[in-house]
């Protein structure tokens, strides 16, 4: 049997053609959006840290924190530099307390007997906590082993094994 000259020609397989358009178009479909997408600056994180925390303090004004307090917040893993929030004496004492905040403005507690003048021991003399929370009497930090440390422009408080001791502070 032949073909008839009234027969239209035989029709070639679409499939493979079509797939290899498909493919061919789906790459330079994701080329084209991974320039876009290279181009695009993401939307801005809203200011201050999630406890509602907003610096006042501008970063030309900024009073840097102890360079002892930089070296301890290194060694703990905190790559940060902290500018200083509050600073108050405990004249009794001699303890000077520090709230600092790093550039996302978290707070951080230092504390040490003597302030300045003395040597710093972390553990000993010093202690340094992050997480700080600020609240409207202050800020309040919390040691690993559970005591607890609130201080704010008139006072510290310490609960230390369950016992709540207080000290009037001046500020610095």
């Amino acid at each position: 049997m032949s073909l008839s000259d009234d027969l239209p020609p035989p029709r070639r397989p679409l499939f493979f053609p079509v797939v290899i358009a498909t493919v061919f178009l789906s790459i330079i479909a994701m080329s084209a959006g991974l320039v876009l997408g290279s181009h695009h600056k993401p939307p801005r994180a809203p200011e201050g840290p999630a406890n509602g925390y907003v610096p006042t303090e501008t970063a030309a004004s900024a009073i840097a924190c102890p360079p002892e307090m930089h070296d301890t917040a290194r060694r703990l893993g905190y790559n940060v530099t902290l500018t200083q929030v509050l600073r108050v004496r405990v004249e009794s004492t001699g303890t000077t307390v520090w709230i600092c905040q790093d550039e996302a403005a978290r707070l951080y507690y230092q504390a040490n007997r003597g302030g300045y003048e003395k040597t710093w021991i972390e553990g000993k003399t010093a202690l340094f906590l992050p997480n700080v929370v600020k609240e409207d009497d202050g800020y309040h930090a919390t040691a690993d082993d559970g005591n607890t440390f609130a201080v704010n422009e008139r006072r510290l408080e310490i609960v230390r094994n369950g016992k709540l001791q207080t000290w009037d502070v001046t500020p610095e």
